[in-house]
């Protein structure tokens, strides 16, 4: 089981080499045919998840929070770079510009945990009101619900009498979760907290604030926009790696569009920042 914070295995085990193994053992092999239920024998197979893939409790938590954690940090980056960099562009005065880098994050970070906190929220209320309605049908009508669940499994490729022999043990061993799972797409135990995406939503953003503002403020005048250009890059960079390592999925990708768009947007933001300083002054 993967905790938060740790990575997946870069490498196969040997389980699932040997898993391969088996499988095409149990076909001759002068035999052409791909493997199926008539090609297998079940009992050739290993029962047990990859060790190199998400399958604990709590995914659905952790992706949460890998969500509002990434997109925070991303928007407090960018946010802030954004105004710092425009505010450098029509003025030079370090004051001014540290005081609307500040506004910005305060502003920032509060509208990002209360965004948070109301869109989970308002996910988190649905997904219970769904629950409840399936704990009374179980309990008011449990042979439809059995029926209706094992429809479920034909539907996705059982045969009608298996289907039922694994609604029955489903529903023996845990009925709600079984048909939130399978009518819902919930896991009961795994229901998403707001207060944790919120707390992780701000405090990301305000740590990807801190980056441009310190570096816009602390670099002499001559360069400040050029070295803030190059942190904001890099560090978006690493924020693009780290969401594609954590979400398994392509780092490349992942970087080339945080890179990309933080830098559109503080060029957008320096150029306007620019033409209001000539027009103004």
């Amino acid at each position: 089981m993967l905790h938060p914070g740790e990575a997946a295995p870069t490498r196969a085990p040997a389980r699932r080499q040997r898993s391969l193994t088996l499988l095409a053992g149990s076909v001759a092999a002068d035999d052409d045919r791909p493997v199926t239920s008539e090609t297998l024998d079940p009992a050739d197979v290993p029962v047990g998840p990859h060790d190199d893939e998400p399958h604990g409790e709590g995914i659905g938590n952790r992706l949460n929070w890998l969500r509002a954690g990434v997109l925070g940090a991303n928007d407090g980056i960018v946010s802030t770079a954004g105004i710092v960099v425009g505010v450098a562009g029509a003025t030079t005065d370090r004051t001014a510009i540290l005081v609307a880098g500040v506004a910005g994050l305060v502003a920032g970070a509060m509208s990002m945990a209360a965004g948070e906190y109301v869109s989970v929220s308002t996910q988190r209320d649905s997904e219970l009101a769904l629950l409840d309605k399936e704990r009374r049908e179980l309990e008011e009508e449990p042979e439809d619900e059995l029926a209706e669940l094992a429809g479920l499994y034909v539907r996705k490729g059982l045969d009608e009498d298996l289907a039922r022999q694994v609604a029955v043990q489903l529903t023996e061993h845990d009925a709600l979760g079984a048909h939130a799972e399978a009518e819902l797409g919930i896991d009961p135990d795994d229901i998403t907290s707001a207060w944790n995406a919120a707390w992780a939503s701000m405090v990301s953003f305000t740590l990807g604030a801190l980056l441009p503002l310190l570096t816009i403020t602390l670099v002499v005048a001559q360069a400040r926009v050029g070295v803030t250009f190059v942190a904001v890059a890099l560090a978006l960079a690493l924020t693009g790696w780290t969401s594609a390592r954590l979400g398994y999925g392509p780092p490349g990708r992942a970087v080339a569009r945080n890179v990309l768009g933080g830098c559109f947007a503080m060029a957008v933001t320096y150029g306007v920042g620019s033409l209001l300083g000539v027009g103004l002054g």
